[in-house]
């Protein structure tokens, strides 16, 4: 669902710090399966990312909503994601640097304009600016909203509404090759949410087709 973009690769000392899975080192791969156990707790570093990232956008009224792997988890798909996705404004995104980095959070890379790292935890950050459009950037009927316009609260925190998230997901996929598990996304959130065939009037009209098509194939999939 991310906009399409591009970050230079990580030096050999970034790769080491990275919140990512090394799968050449036994170690760190049952680091990462401990730390997937604790996401689905709702623990660890991602959730305390979550937690106070948060807080600290709200005491300074920055508007925002969660999107993407975490917001699928708040939605009843239970998928696992390594960093957090942040929808918010340009004006948002402005504040966030001038009060916020180098007071617990640091540059993603060189140069990174929108992407970030807890300094505690490690967790990658990326923001994503209304008014952007899913998978492949180029202009589109869905983009991103703003995010006061379409959200939820759920334990203090603000997440994209389902249907929004719904609406982006298809767009992305459609657009950007790159992005076919964002369709995927959506087959499993007609199977774990019992989605209504319905919900395709609430979305808007160059997704609908896909939406239809994916629930079709959703009721067709062999029961686990």
């Amino acid at each position: 669902m991310r906009v399409r973009s591009s970050s230079p690769p990580l030096t050999s000392e970034g790769a080491k710090q990275a919140y990512t899975l090394d799968v050449t080192s036994p170690e760190s791969l049952w680091m990462q399966l401990r730390e997937g156990s604790r996401f689905f707790k709702e623990e660890g570093a991602l959730h305390s990312t979550l937690s106070g990232l948060t807080a600290k956008l709200a005491d300074e009224g920055i508007d925002y909503a969660v999107i993407d792997g975490i917001a699928l988890l708040t939605h009843g798909y239970r998928r696992y994601t390594e960093d957090l996705d942040i929808l918010t404004t340009r004006a948002g995104l402005g504040r966030f640097r001038g009060r916020l980095v180098g007071r617990g959070y640091r540059p993603a890379f060189p140069g990174a304009q929108k992407s970030y790292r807890d300094t505690e935890t490690n967790v990658r950050i990326d923001f994503i600016m209304a008014g952007e459009y899913p998978g492949d950037g180029k202009p589109k009927p869905v983009s991103f909203p703003d995010p006061a316009e379409a959200r939820l609260n759920k334990d203090g925190i603000w997440f994209i509404t389902l249907e929004k998230l719904v609406e982006l997901k298809l767009a992305s996929g459609l657009s950007a090759p790159h992005r076919l598990k964002d369709l995927a996304d959506i087959v499993e959130l007609i199977v774990s949410r019992a989605l209504s065939r319905d919900l395709a009037g609430k979305l808007d009209e160059s997704v609908r087709t896909e939406y239809l098509r994916l629930w079709d194939a959703a009721q067709a999939r062999p029961a686990e």
